[in-house]
């Protein structure tokens, strides 16, 4: 009994990081949206071949930072402005006091903004999926050693599995491969 799986996309491996980075910007200019390239070290200006923007990630970031200075500055200042408003030794307990306080609100900013970055990237990166339908595709253990990989997702709305296919290897992909989910 034939059982069929649904496809995720189409792999082809590269022979070097500027064959890559060529076919990226010529993927990019075919108007795909939904690939990726995966590389086994970062690729100066692979960002702006593949046509990506400026990340949402530290204004996401930067928001987790200001709910923890607005915590520290609540706890340090309602128990001593506001519940407990105690002289010790003369010293004053208004805003004067403010600097004995800077530690607790760095701290929390810092505290806060590092949850919300490891949160924010395990959410934007869907790290919460555990097994990933490229993980399907023999080849692509090479990636993490001397494997330079592109996958064009089957949701794209330009997708074809024969024009894609032909496309890929046209700009250089070799081992081109159906992957399924």
């Amino acid at each position: 009994m034939s059982q069929s799986r649904k496809v995720y996309g189409l792999g082809a491996e590269f022979e070097s990081a500027g064959a890559l980075l060529s076919a990226a910007e010529k993927i990019r200019e075919q108007g795909f949206s939904h690939w990726d390239v995966h590389t086994p070290f970062p690729i100066h200006g692979m960002d702006k071949a593949m046509g990506l923007g400026k990340s949402k990630l530290s204004a996401v970031v930067f928001v987790g930072g200001l709910i923890g200075l607005l915590t520290g500055i609540a706890l340090v200042s309602i128990p001593s402005f506001v519940l407990y408003p105690i002289i010790v030794n003369g010293k004053p307990y208004d805003w004067r006091t403010g600097p004995a306080f800077f530690p607790i609100m760095f701290e929390l900013t810092v505290l806060f903004s590092a949850f919300t970055a490891v949160g924010t990237m395990f959410l934007f990166n869907n790290l919460f999926r555990f097994h990933h339908p490229v993980f399907n595709w023999d080849r692509f253990t090479r990636f993490t050693d001397d494997g330079f990989m592109m996958v064009i997702e089957a949701r794209d709305a330009k997708f074809s599995e024969t024009r894609t296919k032909a496309l890929l290897e046209e700009i250089g992909g070799k081992h081109v491969t159906l992957i399924h989910d």
